[in-house]
């Protein structure tokens, strides 16, 4: 069998593995309806690790190794129980449910935040109309005036760290949090031809993604370093300049939208790039029990020795897991600071409801900023010896 029909062959299984997963994610649907009616969880890790199990050793006896199996397989649950946390939060909030939903996210068509936007609302039904913004304050702004449903926004990462820009907006806004998700950032190098790296003169780029690929960038010698307001500028401007020596920084998924070629991949400092985004809304959303779930709130403590510390020991006293703690000065009060506190657990569940309302009787001011599905999808793990138990 010659090539050209070795390749046949293999686009013709290509497509009926598409047809298997479309098959796939209409049972997953049925499955999500189930455990509507009947008010069970999402996740079922023990049966996820026992169908990892059977499936490592399947694969063992068609040849396939057990890491394979185990990285596809992943990536097809992880779907599988978005796809279901998507259907549940629908059922939970019928009144949200529009034809349309207006975005605002920073940027345009190529930045990380339109990829997030896309990624995100792709599960959700209606039409995404996009809201390209130049600046977090716009952003805001479009969600407080109703022009627009829902935002995206970066809120960290973890090569550089918080933007600590959006949660001072956080800060000064009456808004709700409605959900989250984790993005890769994979940084490189686009040019509007195949050229060399050493033909490139100057990089446009956001001063986050400078600061997030400075080790690459530090062995560039004399290339020239322009700041612009977003990634979506960065890779316009030299998809639509005439000159052939200036390179942008983003992602090739970004860059291929402006015909830009990437040159040089993985430069960020960390190869597990990540950021994290939360969506946004005028109101807050119900989340069902069965899903797991996170809650955002801002406090202020009194002034006094280890007022921080009392605050921490009702998490602590309550079996309550903090996911992150970032503080921020409070505006025209000099060294006071705001506290945001992510944790893990529902508002309507008696642990949070309850922190809830200890910390709000010891601190000078508390506020829920959302509580909102968890998107962190750690993977069932599979125990090596089992997996290869067969051979």
């Amino acid at each position: 069998m010659d090539l050209q029909a070795l390749r046949t062959q293999i686009s013709e299984t290509d497509e009926q593995l598409l047809q298997l997963l479309a098959r796939r994610q209409e049972l997953t649907k049925a499955v999500a309806e189930d455990k509507i009616r009947n008010r069970k969880n999402v996740r079922d890790t023990g049966r996820e690790e026992a169908l990892l199990m059977q499936l490592v050793s399947k694969g063992q006896e068609f040849g396939l190794a057990p890491q394979y199996v185990k990285s596809l397989f992943h990536l097809i649950i992880e779907d599988s129980v978005l796809n279901q946390q998507a259907l549940l939060s629908q059922h939970a909030n019928p009144d949200r449910q529009t034809s349309i939903n207006r975005v605002a996210f920073l940027g345009d068509k190529g930045s990380y935040s339109y990829l997030a936007t896309q990624k995100y609302f792709t599960r959700r039904p209606g039409i995404l109309q996009e809201i390209g913004c130049q600046s977090f304050a716009e952003i805001f702004q479009h969600v407080e005036n109703g022009t627009a449903d829902y935002a995206v926004l970066p809120i960290e990462n973890t090569s550089s760290g918080s933007i600590n820009e959006v949660y001072d907006q956080l800060q000064h806004s009456d808004i709700a949090i409605v959900g989250e998700l984790t993005q890769p950032v994979r940084h490189a190098i686009l040019t509007k031809d195949e050229k060399d790296l050493s033909n490139v003169n100057v990089l446009y780029g956001h001063p986050q993604v400078f600061q997030q690929c400075s080790q690459f960038l530090s062995t560039l010698g004399n290339v020239q370093r322009q700041f612009c307001d977003s990634t979506f500028h960065a890779l316009k401007l030299v998809s639509e300049s005439e000159r052939f020596d200036i390179a942008a920084i983003g992602s090739a998924e970004g860059g291929a939208l402006y015909d830009l070629f990437p040159i040089q991949n993985n430069i960020a400092n960390q190869q597990e790039n990540h950021s994290r985004f939360i969506v946004i809304a005028k109101e807050s959303v119900v989340v069902p029990l069965q899903i797991p779930a996170k809650t955002t709130f801002v406090m202020s403590t009194v002034q006094k020795p280890g007022a921080l510390v009392e605050a921490l020991v009702v998490l602590k006293d309550n079996n309550i897991n903090m996911t992150k703690l970032e503080s921020r000065p409070i505006t025209g009060n000099p060294w006071e600071e705001m506290f945001y506190i992510d944790v893990e657990g529902n508002i309507q569940d008696g642990p949070v409801e309850k922190t809830i309302e200890e910390l709000t009787s010891i601190t000078r001011n508390l506020k829920v900023l959302g509580c909102y599905p968890s998107e962190d999808i750690d993977h069932t793990k599979v125990p090596m010896v089992k997996a290869l138990s067969k051979n």
